[in-house]
Parts: structure tokens; C-alpha cells; sequence
């Protein structure tokens, strides 16, 4: 079995990333025919996925999460159970996994060139957008007690154009940043790291 590894840079990063995704959670439009209002969140998610990988995503992304459903006033000044079971509640148990899935494929990516721009794009709107509304508009539909075609038309079509935005920034930035900095040099640099093996989970230095 192949060590795993938590370093502290890693999780320094880990809670940037989670403090950025609560200020751009402050960045609200309500929108007068839906509960859902338009928000920066889920560019936060794709940048964590995208900048941190999948395990520092989803811890960066997943702790707001649980911090939020504790009663913590995380995300626009609110939390506890009326936030995660609210309206907007399949959307905000599906961030920490979008993260995940956005930090596992875009590690594959290229990083230089055209192309490397359009695939972390799309990887971003694929999970960090089309991704949520798979639960979010079910769950919508049965807290607003709306139809599921009721529910796309206040709930995700009026949407789409701005994740399609947020999507191309995300490609824009992430490349761009992923080609000077590589992950292990991004969260590992010279800290010590966490080894955590079948045999022992004992600290010991890692490789600098």
C-alpha cells in the first residue's frame, strides 16, 4: 500500500482556500424568482480542486462544509440546519465531492498551451457546476415544493451563463498557476511531512 501524506503546507493551503471560499460566499445577487442566489461559491470550489488536488480540496472545501451543518455562520453569515437542509442544501453537501472529482482529474491535465486552458475549463463546469444541480434541483424541488421542470427553470437554466463564466476564469487561473507551482512543490516545498502507512501511523520526515 502506497503511503499517503498530510503535510502542513498542505494544510495551510488547505484552510486559504477554505477561508477564501467564506468571503466569496459574502458575494450574493438574490434574484427575485428563485431562493437560490447567484454566488462566487462554486468558484471557490473549482479553484480548490484545481489549485490543491483532490485530498487537499476536499478537506479545504469539505471542513466548511461540516463547520456550517455544526452551526458555525460560514457561508454569507449563515449556518446550522437551516442552511444545509435549506433550499440551497444539494448544493452545499455536493461541494466537497465537486472539489474532489475537480482535484483528481485536473492533476491529469496539461498545464501549458491552449488546450490545457479549454480542458480545465471544462473539468470545472463539468463538477463545479453541472455536477451540483444534480442534487441541488431535486433537493430544491422538495423543500420549495416545485416540479423538477418548475425547478430547473428558477433553480438552474438562469445560472448556467454564469457558471460558464466562472468555469473559463477557473481555466484561465488554474493552468497558469499549476505550471509554476506543481502540487508537490505547491503543498509539500520543504515542510516535513506525515507519513501514514498499513504498518505504523507514526510521524516520521518526509522527502524534501
Amino acid at each position: 500500500m502506497k503511503n499517503s501524506f498530510i503535510t502542513i503546507r498542505g494544510l495551510t493551503y488547505s484552510a486559504l482556500f477554505a477561508a477564501i471560499l467564506v468571503v466569496l460566499s459574502f458575494i450574493t445577487i438574490p434574484v427575485g424568482f428563485s431562493p437560490v442566489p447567484v454566488t462566487l461559491q462554486n468558484f471557490a470550489v473549482m479553484l480548490a480542486g484545481g489549485l490543491l488536488g483532490a485530498r487537499y480540496g476536499l478537506i479545504s472545501i469539505g471542513s466548511v462544509v461540516v463547520l456550517c451543518a455544526l452551526g458555525f455562520p460560514l457561508l454569507h453569515g449563515t449556518g446550522g440546519p437551516g442552511l444545509v437542509f435549506g433550499p440551497t442544501g444539494g448544493f452545499i453537501w455536493s461541494f466537497p465531492i465537486a472539489a474532489f472529482l475537480i482535484g483528481f482529474i485536473a492533476a491529469k491535465l496539461p498545464v501549458r498551451g491552449i488546450a490545457a486552458y479549454v480542458l480545465h475549463a471544462l473539468v470545472s463546469f463539468l463538477f463545479g457546476s453541472l455536477l451540483l444541480y444534480i442534487p441541488g434541483v431535486p433537493w430544491l424541488a422538495y423543500v420549495a415544493d416545485l416540479s423538477i421542470g418548475e425547478t430547473l427553470v428558477v433553480g438552474m437554466y438562469p445560472y448556467l451563463p454564469g457558471d460558464l463564466l466562472k468555469a473559463a476564469a477557473a481555466g484561465l487561473i488554474i493552468p497558469a498557476i499549476r505550471a509554476v507551482f506543481p502540487l508537490d512543490r505547491l503543498l509539500r516545498g520543504k515542510d516535513k511531512v506525515v507519513q501514514v502507512d498499513s504498518a505504523s501511523t507514526d510521524a516520521s520526515p518526509g522527502k524534501r
